[in-house]
């Protein structure tokens, strides 16, 4: 009589990629509400009457609860009590911001004053858009230890890759819709939100399946003879910081993305702006950026599992990011062709470093403590690219960037000149290519296997 052998639930390939289908739609949902206001700064303008300081106000309020402590602890949380409460926390959080951030940006005339010396209004949505963006946070730390917990030793750069890119359908959907949403309920800035808030329950739902999946996965892999993983300890916290490699990408992540997030929420002002683009169609361009990133980064992805090189493409990626806006920055590259290009290259680099980026981690941090190092990268990353960076475009915009003023439908709102901010955005490029190449050089010493590939045998 020939004994069965019993096996983990995640050596099912249908089972490993239903996980990630469920875990990428619940990010498509939320990336959408973190993007959905990118196209509408001329309309937010025009009828909520914000200048662009306050509009990088509340867009930098997506990071303040992530800043201070608020996404550690989500770490924590999810190293210790697992991917089920994280991911179900994540999602209340997401649905209760997204709809405060809603509630304070529909304009219904109930927020008139000031609060701490800020708009009421604009203070209410940006407290807002942080709840949502904790939650956002914690989601995105707990997906990608998901995924690297279902293809440990499988396809798991392709995974990942396959994660961010749907992800990004959000942003994309998000670029593409907002306006024309907007202006089909009669100019309300409101209607997106309101979209993205409905996205968000159905995610939520849908993560509630994946749950019923982790128990089975749980089930499958309770009786196996394998070595028992230690509990996470918050002493495992100062071994993560005690990595230099560590360090080099999450610092590599924080500038990568302050060239790239930042830029997707200035970019539909920068082609009505620069580019001469109608307002109805200012989103239309930089919305190819995460479209693009869904084919890229299941090339780029898979490239990694096989044949490795994951320093390397980052070093890549970084330097198409100082090209593109290099490329920007020039006032006379003022075509909308040229706007396609450059964007179409942006969109190779967004792919390249990320395909690399998060499944290089696992590579020298161990599964117990990823939940916690995967909160520290993403808190860098809130720090500068999701607040300091788009506050610091804002302000840079009003002082010393106003060229005139335009009017469209008789509504009034400034003219801008985007080169200086184009030119930080590069500067954070080129600092992203120094750190790459020291992680690539730390890497060599050290024996990490970032220039291996992914998948065994």
């Amino acid at each position: 009589m020939v004994e069965s052998v019993k096996k983990s639930l995640r050596a099912s390939a249908a089972a490993r990629w239903t996980s990630l289908v469920i875990v990428s739609f619940t990010m498509l949902c939320g990336y959408y509400v973190a993007d959905v206001a990118s196209p509408l700064k001329p309309l937010i303008e025009q009828k909520l009457h914000w200048t662009s300081s306050q509009y990088g106000f509340f867009t930098g309020g997506y990071a303040w609860l992530n800043i201070i402590g608020g996404l550690l602890l989500g770490g924590i949380l999810l190293d210790k009590l697992g991917a089920r409460m994280a991911g179900i926390l994540a999602g209340v959080l997401m649905v209760v911001g997204c709809g405060l951030k809603w509630f304070a940006i529909h304009d219904t005339g109930l927020f008139a004053g000031t609060f701490l010396g800020f708009n009421l209004q604009v203070f209410l949505a940006a407290f807002g858009f942080s709840i949502f963006g904790l939650g956002l946070e914690i989601c995105g730390v707990t997906a990608t230890k998901i995924i690297a917990r279902w293809f440990k030793g499988y396809e798991i750069a392709l995974a990942m890759g396959l994660q961010v890119g749907t992800a990004r359908i959000g942003t994309a959907i998000a670029l593409g819709l907002s306006d024309p949403i907007a202006r089909a309920f009669k100019d309300s800035v409101g209607a997106p939100i309101f979209v993205g808030f409905a996205m968000l329950l159905v995610g939520l739902v849908a993560y509630f399946f994946y749950c019923a999946m982790d128990r089975k996965l749980d089930a499958s892999e309770s009786d196996l003879d394998e070595e028992a993983e230690e509990p996470f300890r918050f002493s495992d916290i100062g071994e993560i910081l005690s990595i230099k490699s560590f360090w080099y990408i999450a610092i590599l992540c924080a500038l990568f993305y302050s060239a790239v997030f930042p830029f997707l929420k200035y970019a539909p002002d920068l082609m009505v702006q620069k580019f001469h683009v109608k307002e109805s169609w200012a989103g239309a361009i930089p919305s190819i950026l995460p479209f693009a990133t869904i084919p890229l980064t299941v090339v780029f992805g898979g490239y990694y599992d096989r044949k490795g090189k994951g320093a390397s493409l980052m070093i890549l990626g970084s330097l198409l990011l100082v090209v593109v806006h290099v490329i920007f920055s020039v006032p006379l590259l003022n075509n909308w062709l040229v706007a396609l290009a450059a964007t179409i290259v942006l969109g190779f680099g967004f792919s390249l470093v990320p395909s690399a980026m998060w499944p290089s981690v696992p590579k020298f941090i161990p599964h117990r403590q990823l939940g916690t190092a995967y909160a520290l990268i993403f808190w860098l990353q809130n720090l500068v690219a999701l607040w300091g960076v788009p506050y610091l475009i804002g302000s840079v915009l009003d002082r010393y960037c106003i060229v005139g003023t335009r009017v469209v439908e008789g509504a009034s709102s400034p003219a801008y000149n985007y080169t200086l901010p184009m030119l930080i955005f590069t500067a954070c490029g080129v600092l992203a290519v120094l750190f790459a190449y020291l992680l690539k050089a730390d890497n060599r010493k050290m024996g990490y296997g970032l220039e291996q590939p992914s998948v065994k045998g």
